[in-house]
């Protein structure tokens, strides 16, 4: 089907939130190449939707957004459906649109009627919820399949699309139009899935940080931590991630993943799926930026950087700031967070696991020669999230 005519098919969010996901942009990602083959695709905003909020998946019902809070998501999600497809072609539709209008008895006899109460019934988290140990459902919240099964009938009828695009937990929901679609016009449609992603290492859904989900906002993550989250993927994972959220052909990729093989402490692969992810979302300024720091980071060395670039690594990371030269290290490691009490310090200290500018240091306290420019750089073991800015006067 996807080989012959170019045909209509349509992808939506749930303005639930302010930002999408990068559990979102796996999809965008995919999208991007069914318009690049020729399809024309409508991106779906869910005005309605997001006003119920979908059940799938959750084991208590939702706290309800009010309708400004809905209005405000829908213009950012906005905002970033323009930012991922920047150059592509595509229509944006609200479902909103169709819903305000709808009479509740029209859309019982119109719609309610073709939908048989077992096929609803029989979904896994309405069992779920309806269970002796469930907490139950909310007639809203049950709905909330048949309404986006309308949605796609609705742009079956409007749009002739005979697709939706959707990550595996979706699924369900897409049924329902297909049935629906099926049952009111006699026409076949059809739903194209994605697997979510999972961390091949893990083997937990990929996409979360120690702060929870990865956002493409950078007011919920920062560009730098957004860049650093790729930049430590797994290696199993890594060349998985180049393909799917990446616009690299295959050339590229293989290039990237040979170079990557022969030295994989070189992080190679992880380094270019950091920067060209950055690029895609936060634009080349701020991916050149978040390089730059990068690089500093695995020196231990500011020396290079600008004030904007060092305004963002105080932003980042814990920041000590002395009156001289002279504090004792163990006194930066327990107020920084690196070390839970002075004797962790001082056994780490013991350990060499604790590095200056990168070099492991044993004395504990620190001397005129280990600042650059009046900062430098303080780290518990190798890894690199361990660091602590210290700063003097």
């Amino acid at each position: 089907m996807l080989d012959g005519e170019p045909i209509g098919f349509y992808w939506g969010v749930d303005p639930s939130a302010d930002s999408m996901t990068i559990g979102n942009l796996a999809i965008a990602m995919m999208v991007r190449h069914f318009i690049d083959h020729g399809h024309k695709a409508y991106l779906l905003v869910g005005g309605a939707t997001g006003l119920i909020g979908d059940p799938d998946g959750k084991n208590t019902e939702r706290d309800l957004k009010s309708a400004d809070e809905i209005a405000d998501n829908k213009a950012k999600i906005t905002e970033q459906y323009h930012k991922v497809f920047a150059g592509q072609a595509f229509e944006q539709v609200d479902n909103y649109d169709w819903f305000k209008d709808m009479g509740y008895l029209s859309f019982l006899r119109d719609i309610g009627k073709h939908v048989p109460m077992r096929q609803m019934l029989g979904r896994e988290f309405v069992q779920n919820r309806l269970g002796e140990k469930g907490a139950g459902i909310s007639y809203a919240e049950f709905s909330y399949v048949l309404i986006q099964a309308y949605d796609f009938l609705e742009l079956h009828r409007t749009h002739n699309v005979s697709l939706q695009v959707c990550g595996a937990d979706q699924w369900g929901n897409c049924i329902a139009g297909v049935d629906l679609i099926r049952r009111l016009t006699g026409n076949m449609a059809h739903v194209w899935s994605a697997p979510l992603i999972v961390n091949m290492t893990t083997g937990v859904k990929f996409g979360k940080s120690k702060g929870g989900a990865v956002w493409l906002d950078a007011a919920k993550t920062s560009v730098y931590k957004f860049y650093q989250f790729w930049l430590n993927v797994d290696d199993v994972g890594v060349e998985s991630y180049l393909k799917m959220y990446t616009l690299l052909s295959q050339a590229e990729i293989e290039q990237t993943m040979a170079e990557f093989l022969q030295n994989k402490g070189s992080r190679a692969a992880q380094k270019r799926l950091a920067y060209e992810v950055t690029s895609l979302i936060h634009g080349q300024v701020q991916a050149d930026k978040q390089k730059r720091i990068a690089e500093a980071l695995v020196k231990q060395s500011l020396v290079d950087l600008s004030e904007a670039e060092l305004a963002t690594i105080r932003e980042e990371l814990p920041t000590v700031n002395l009156t001289d030269s002279g504090t004792d290290i163990v006194t930066i490691l327990v107020s920084s967070g690196l070390a839970s009490s002075k004797s962790e310090a001082r056994q780490l200290l013991a350990d060499r696991a604790v590095y200056v500018n990168s070099i492991s240091v044993e004395q504990p306290q620190l001397k005129d020669e280990q600042f650059q420019d009046d900062r430098l750089l303080l780290r518990r073991g190798k890894a690199f999230r361990d660091t602590v800015l210290v700063e003097r006067d």
